[in-house]
């Protein structure tokens, strides 16, 4: 689902890579946690849905905890 985000775009989730790693820190965080609700809302994969789901718990934990960063780490 995250690879079908646009890179280049104002979004904080198309700027993940998947072949390295990505870092957020709580106001990144604070901000994909917002697209995260749209895409679950657009989603028709349970499996996707439940992954999205677990990214938004990750994100909140992160957005919760002041000077906290959420570490995606590529292939």
């Amino acid at each position: 689902m995250l690879s079908t985000l646009d890179r280049h775009g104002s979004g904080k989730l198309g700027w993940v890579d998947p072949y390295g790693d990505t870092l957020f820190n709580e106001q990144e965080a604070q901000a994909a946690r917002q697209e995260v609700a749209t895409l679950t809302r657009e989603c028709a994969d349970d499996q996707q849905k439940a992954a999205l789901l677990d990214l938004a718990e990750l994100l909140e934990a992160c957005t919760a905890t002041p000077g906290s960063y959420l570490r995606f780490m590529g292939d």
